[in-house]
């Protein structure tokens, strides 16, 4: 896998470098050519690979039939970049075609302004659909679903069925179950494509169908979803309001958007950054977005360092204590990060609960207290040694062990405690979990040594 990804790597980058000759010589032709003889989601990644002068060159030479489906496969940062620069007819023209749920996502990075005029500019069947998509949230599975489904009736025999789906140009992408529904629209079971493939024609629909599958409620999280899909390897699934009436279906497609989505913000959050941060994105822009992560970390900074202000006499007394203090809070601040991760990771997974917290809680205390024990003691003769005073080692061994252990335990509880704040644990964890193991750190080594110095 990772020579896959180095050869599609090398690949891209061949591309770009083909693309930069081309436009530094001006050959737009041969460019457009090149450009246009590329899959979509190809195009889409060598754009996000440009920076934004030649991005808006190769945008404009990309054929009209394409743009539609290269704007699908783009961020949502750099979505708006393009769709900002549009008029209303120019959205209505690219967005052509759409399912459901693309369209909504495209829409949402829009004035409501524009939005009116798209949707005005819409049949009445294609704008109901997105209207639906576009009344839930984004980030739950009435956002992600597609209004583009075939249900069928139990009462059917499976020869009807089949000519019904032969009236279809074609079938919805994804499909590898037919959603079976009673006369008023709730949802019954389904209906696989290899059982009606394999199955006699002359059975019902109810003979054969699958009942034991539940569908996902609209209100459902994104995450969950994405948890669902891979906890049962579905390829769809159906989408039901608190009624049981089938709405649209979730392919695997969108699960797959929503779990890369996922990861860039676990990502990108420890840095206090937007997952769809553009890589290229113009200084003026990035510049302040950073700011703000950068000012919230100076302030814990601060903290920090009004901790080891109070115990500035004794640090003059002893100078080793300076040397040795970024040992103390280093050791922590992996420890805890450690713990932190895994915690964060198991949440996300929907691992972690009420019911097992504790015996997380318990474990993490140990691999914590048999770490600090193994290190205290290494860095504690270290320090003894290197500064020719076992009281420093001892002092140091002591401060190891109280601020490893409160690391295993913040990081544990820290998620927990946002998350019941409805805070993002993966944007905010971090900085909190810093700050907590330099000020313990700090406090505790500058405070046993005040004790056996003063």
């Amino acid at each position: 896998m990772p020579q896959i990804a180095e050869e599609l790597l090398d690949l891209t980058q061949a591309q770009l470098g083909e693309i930069n000759e081309a436009l530094e010589s001006g050959t737009f032709i041969q460019l457009r050519r090149m450009l246009n003889g590329l899959q979509a989601a190809e195009i889409a990644h060598l754009l996000e690979s440009s920076p934004p002068p030649s991005r808006r060159v190769l945008w404009r030479l990309i054929d009209k039939e394409l743009e539609g489906d290269v704007l699908q496969e783009l961020s949502d940062d750099i979505q708006g970049q393009f769709l900002r620069r549009m008029d209303t007819a120019e959205v209505v023209e690219i967005t052509e075609g759409m399912d459901a749920d693309d369209l909504a996502d495209i829409l949402q990075q829009l004035p409501d302004r524009v939005i009116r005029e798209v949707l005005f500019a819409m049949s009445e069947q294609d704008r109901a659909r997105v209207e639906q998509v576009l009344s839930f949230d984004e980030d739950t599975a009435g956002g992600m679903m597609d209004t583009d489904t075939i249900t069928i009736r139990p009462r059917l025999t499976l020869d009807v069925v089949l000519r019904y789906l032969r009236r279809h140009e074609e079938l919805p992408d994804s499909t590898d179950n037919l959603i079976v529904v009673n006369r008023k629209g709730q949802f019954v079971g389904l209906l696989p494509l290899s059982k009606l493939l394999t199955s006699s024609t002359s059975i019902t629909v109810r003979e054969i169908m699958n009942t034991d599958v539940e569908a996902i409620p609209s209100h459902l999280s994104d995450t969950e979803v994405a948890n669902l899909f891979e906890l049962h390897n579905w390829v769809s699934a159906p989408v039901i309001d608190d009624d049981g009436f089938v709405l649209g279906r979730i392919t695997i497609d969108d699960v797959v958007d929503v779990i890369r989505e996922d990861a860039d913000h676990s990502l990108m959050s420890m840095a206090g950054l937007d997952e769809e941060e553009d890589t290229f994105a113009p200084v003026m822009r990035t510049a302040p977005r950073r700011a703000i992560w950068l000012g919230v970390n100076l302030l814990t900074a601060l903290l920090a360092s009004a901790v080891i202000n109070v115990f500035q006499d004794t640090i003059d007394k002893v100078v080793a204590l300076a040397v040795l203090m970024p040992i103390v809070a280093s050791m922590g601040g992996v420890a805890g990060s450690q713990t932190l991760t895994v915690v964060i990771r198991g949440m996300a997974l929907g691992q972690i609960g009420r019911n097992n917290i504790s015996w997380l809680l318990s474990r993490e205390f140990r691999v914590g207290l048999m770490n600090s024990l193994l290190w205290a003691a290494l860095m504690g003769s270290i320090a003894g040694l290197w500064f020719n005073d076992y009281i420093i080692g001892v002092i140091i061994a002591a401060a190891m062990i109280i601020n490893l252990l409160t690391a295993a335990i913040a990081g544990a509880l820290l998620p927990i405690t946002l998350r019941s704040m409805n805070i993002d644990p993966a944007l905010a964890g971090s900085v909190a979990l810093t700050t907590v193991t330099d000020v313990v750190g700090f406090f505790a080594f500058l405070g046993l040594a005040t004790y056996f110095y003063a």
